[in-house]
């Protein structure tokens, strides 16, 4: 696990290069572009010089469920404009569909889940037994998943495992396989979001990685316009190829900040029963959050 406390252009080069010896082909940088003139979004130069960097690279994005822009393509396209990603191509995945991909793991009791008692939620697949992603995923060899660590409303945090799971499930079947009918918040949902990057990791195999930046950390999601303002201070940049570490190491480094500085975020967390996430993941051995940090 890699980290640095400056947040720049040059940094963000620099930890990408630690973790992308698998990264080849034609690549999706799977980001959280937000709604128009979001209150916390990063700082545009903080993605630009890294796509630029990687060869054969897209930004990748899907329309969003809930009512706003992003829910079609093309006020979706506008919001991308606004947002200042007009720099590169950016491909709304879900554009002209979306594809089912399988949950590993299911197969050994597809037909019998009826017949599970409650020890037995943790077995892959529980709630889902494919996820429905953008169309488009399958044109690309390799995913960076490139995150704004931050809040969420419904998941308490959103991390690496929000982004490419709610991230690239389709408008308009993953994400309401996801969130279900109603929208209820709660364990199910992030497991739901396990279990949809479960299907995503497998069928990317190594050739995916991780990037957290912890920066502009409100208890609020970049889906939210007016988002809280910040209370915590930057705390700088994490990369992995394991996406149960970046997420832990993520929700350490704002509990070790000064309780001033830590107790929104950490509210927000621990209200919502975000830290559900961390434990699904190491249920389905999802990744170690057991780790080492590599100062760069």
């Amino acid at each position: 696990m890699f980290f640095t406390k400056e947040i720049s252009a040059e940094s963000l080069l620099r930890i990408y290069g630690k973790v992308n010896s698998e990264i080849r082909g034609k690549i999706a940088i799977k980001l959280h572009s937000g709604e128009p003139h979001g209150a916390n979004l990063l700082p545009i130069d903080l993605i630009k010089g890294l796509q630029r960097s990687i060869s054969d690279s897209t930004i990748v994005e899907c329309n969003v469920l809930y009512q706003g822009p992003r829910q079609k393509t093309e006020t979706h396209r506008e919001t991308l404009k606004t947002n200042g990603f007009d720099f590169c191509a950016v491909d709304i995945m879900d554009e002209d569909g979306d594809v089912p991909l399988a949950v590993p793991g299911m197969e050994a009791f597809l037909g019998e889940r009826g017949a599970f008692a409650p020890e037995h939620a943790y077995t892959p697949g529980w709630h889902l037994t494919e996820v429905s992603v953008g169309k488009n995923l399958l044109n690309y060899d390799s995913l960076v998943v490139y995150t704004h660590f931050k809040g969420h409303p419904m998941g308490g945090f959103g991390g690496s495992l929000k982004n490419i799971a709610i991230g690239c499930a389709s408008g308009k079947g993953g994400k309401l396989q996801i969130h279900g009918y109603g929208w209820p918040g709660g364990p199910l949902f992030m497991e739901r979001m396990v279990e949809a990057r479960k299907a995503i990791a497998s069928h990317f195999g190594k050739r995916i990685t991780y990037i957290n930046v912890l920066k502009n950390i409100s208890v609020d999601c970049d889906c939210l316009q007016n988002g809280a303002k910040p209370t915590c201070n930057d705390i700088g940049i994490l990369a992995s190829t394991d996406i149960l570490a970046i997420d832990k190491a993520s929700v350490d480094l704002i509990y070790a900040q000064p309780d001033a500085q830590r107790h929104d975020i950490m509210h927000r967390i621990e209200s919502r029963g975000g830290l559900h996430q961390i434990e699904y993941m190491r249920a389905l051995q999802m990744g170690n959050d057991k780790y080492h940090l590599v100062n760069i």
